[in-house]
């Protein structure tokens, strides 16, 4: 038999749980993340300097005319055209959004409640067709309506996601006979 004094010895609690250990560990985890936030904003802000050479957009005629198509979505973001991973964010055209569209013969309004709204004059209009994706957003084949446009020398892609995804054919369709009457205009 074992004697009291070793048996008592023998039984310890549970070991406590080391709070000033954990709470360092914690506060380590919320630095890291505030620090990967503070980076990833910095890059944003760069990125935009990197793109100042982009004109200010241009801001919609008083009398645009008669709508002949109008839209509510989601305005989904701005590329370089032909890249739809090089996200433009000069002048708030990075800035994901509810939209309002409503092309016109003067051009395409796109309205953007909590963001900077734009303009893109007929004559600036080059292309639409249904994609996939664009940067930050993926969806299913024909999910995205994308309007490219020329803006000073660039050509960028705009993506655009209608609250009701049968819009898009008739918006490409028009689009396109809207820039090809335009282009023979020319």
């Amino acid at each position: 038999m074992t004697p009291a004094p070793l048996l008592a010895a023998a039984e310890k609690s549970a070991p406590v749980t080391d709070w000033a250990a954990r709470l360092g560990w914690v506060i380590g985890l919320l630095l890291f993340v505030a620090l990967v936030y503070w980076l990833m904003r910095e890059g944003w802000k760069w990125r935009g300097t990197l793109q100042g050479d982009l004109p200010e957009l241009p801001s919609a005629p008083a009398e645009p005319g008669e709508a002949k198509l109008t839209m509510s979505g989601r305005y989904h973001g701005s590329t370089t055209a032909g890249q739809w991973l090089d996200r433009i964010v000069a002048h708030g055209l990075g800035t994901r959004s509810r939209a309002e569209l409503t092309l016109t013969d003067a051009g395409l309004d796109v309205v953007r409640p909590g963001a900077r709204d734009f303009f893109v004059p007929a004559a600036q209009l080059r292309g639409a067709r249904l994609d996939k994706g664009i940067a930050g957003k993926v969806l299913t084949e024909g999910g995205l309506l994308v309007v490219t446009w020329a803006h000073g020398d660039k050509l960028i892609d705009s993506g655009f996601r209608s609250d009701h995804a049968a819009e898009h054919t008739t918006w490409v369709d028009t689009l396109n006979d809207m820039i090809n009457k335009t282009e023979g205009a020319r």
